[in-house]
């Protein structure tokens, strides 16, 4: 029986579930949003093998998601850390990263 194609859920997450496999040290630091703006400092960290599973069961939810692959300005091929913005209407846009800070990758889902 062939392997069912992924769900689009599975497509947004794929790249993150790739960085898992190749660098299993990597984390996700979870940043939450609402009404009244972000947190500052994020309010966990994922292991990189509960990354995708994790995000997963909030998308299927109806949560927004912006995920960046993050990297030392010094070192931008070199992803560092994984930002999960996390967040339902209505909400400000998620904030830029800081200083001393690179986006590898990044992509939005919208519910």
């Amino acid at each position: 029986m062939p392997k069912p194609p992924p769900t689009p859920i599975q497509t947004f997450l794929a790249p993150l579930a790739a960085l898992a496999r190749t660098r299993p040290d990597i984390e996700a630091l979870v940043f939450w949003g609402g009404p009244t703006g972000w947190d500052a400092a994020p309010t966990e960290a994922l292991p990189s093998d509960e990354i995708t599973f994790w995000a997963e069961g909030l998308l299927e939810d109806g949560f927004h998601l912006l995920w960046t692959v993050v990297a030392r300005a010094a070192t931008p091929d070199e992803p560092d850390h994984i930002r999960l913005h996390v967040w339902q209407d209505p909400c400000p846009p998620p904030p830029g990263l800081p200083p001393g800070w690179h986006a590898v990758a990044a992509r939005r889902w919208v519910p």
